[in-house]
């Protein structure tokens, strides 16, 4: 056997043994979780000083990422404790079908429903599924060509996140499955438009577009959670990079491909992601090369998932640095500077995300979106290169 090969297979089967690991001890953690919280609301995140768990509504754009980590851990480990916690959580989530407060409807619901449906072939889940996505088209502003994020606000008129990228997906989705062709249209619409506007020459994104909604022009180009209007969010990046791929994925259309690849190569190459690939909360943040700046491992594990993805796109000298990529920020996650120990972390799996600096909210705490993307990304990897 060569050496290249015998690497390979060491390194697969080291991957499979920490992947094996990493969802028998989510299989525990969650159970620790689950009992720290309530079964009528979702967990949101936990303070180490207090040593409180943060909970949510269901309204709350974060409501579907805790049973849809359930599902995930349900999936690998097929531990039907965890699929009745689920299906829990699943049942005080289903009214937000309706929801039209803002643009998150693919991330109450896709990630949530969208999974069992896919695992559990429930007509019931494939329902909720297609009225979220009705729902979120109601959001949608033809002049301008986007759907739009959040409502007016003395700040903006027309606002338009670089998040809502991820929420293309219900839409996809629902059209792909025989649902109405429009939610697809609008989906391409929608992400043309930010191709146009919300990318700057680096391939870097703005995290807040304004837009006239009447006449679709760009107001002005600011961030929310940011270091500055002209930064480069971390998680933002990371948002733009999936979403672009899941265009690819559902159109083919090769415009979407070279974005996301040119959105990999921003943050690969960019001087200030560190060693380890857990990026700073923001590439631009002022306090960097300073090693106490906040990480965020929520945008580590959202780019490691995507950038799995990518890899099944595209020439095999290309797949292998982007998996080689995507398996060391999981390896770095997997660590103890990242990952909790049993019973602690009020029950979240990972450690050190950043919700919003500038906003002094979530900071260096963990996130249930950190615990999704993550367990996402284990299951491609075991899927696709094992």
């Amino acid at each position: 056997m060569c050496m290249v090969a015998g690497t390979a297979i060491a390194q697969n089967q080291q991957m499979k043994a920490l992947i094996e690991d990493q969802f028998q001890f989510a299989r525990e953690q969650y159970k620790v979780l689950a009992k720290n919280v309530s079964p009528t609301v979702m967990p949101k995140t936990y303070y180490q000083q207090s040593g409180k768990i943060e909970t949510s509504d269901t309204k709350w754009w974060c409501s579907g990422f805790f049973p849809g980590s359930l599902l995930y851990i349900y999936e690998y480990t097929g531990d039907t404790a965890i699929l009745s916690e689920a299906k829990r959580r699943l049942n005080i989530l289903e009214k937000e079908k309706h929801f039209t407060g803002n643009h998150d409807l693919g991330f109450m619901m896709f990630c949530s429903f969208g999974n069992a449906y896919r695992i559990l072939k429930d007509p019931a889940y494939r329902k909720t599924v297609d009225t979220a996505a009705a729902s979120l088209s109601t959001r949608y502003r033809p002049n301008a060509q986007v759907i739009q994020s959040w409502n007016a606000s003395k700040k903006w008129g027309g606002p338009v996140i670089i998040d809502n990228m991820m929420n293309l997906e219900l839409l996809n989705w629902v059209s792909d499955h025989g649902g109405d062709p429009r939610f697809k249209a609008i989906a391409i619409k929608h992400a043309n438009q930010t191709l146009k506007n919300h990318f700057r020459n680096d391939y870097s994104s703005y995290h807040v577009i304004d837009y006239n909604l009447q006449t679709g022009e760009v107001v002005k180009k600011q961030t929310a959670q940011g270091a500055a209007d002209e930064s480069a969010w971390s998680r933002g990046q990371a948002w733009g990079l999936y979403g672009y791929l899941v265009m690819f994925r559902s159109t083919k259309d090769k415009r979407y491909l070279k974005q996301a690849k040119n959105i990999a190569k921003f943050i690969l190459n960019h001087p200030n992601l560190p060693q380890d690939k857990v990026p700073y909360w923001d590439f631009n943040a002022p306090t960097i090369p300073d090693p106490k700046t906040n990480r965020d491992a929520s945008a580590a594990a959202i780019i490691a998932s995507a950038l799995l993805e990518l890899g099944q796109y595209t020439s095999k000298q290309e797949r292998t640095k982007y998996v080689a990529v995507a398996q060391q920020m999981l390896t770095s996650l997997s660590t103890t500077a990242y990952r909790a120990n049993l019973g602690e972390n009020g029950g979240f799996l990972l450690m050190h995300s950043t919700g919003s600096l500038p906003g002094n909210s979530e900071v260096d705490v963990p996130l249930t979106y950190a615990d999704y993307y993550y367990l996402e990304a284990l299951l491609r990897y075991k899927n696709w290169y094992l």
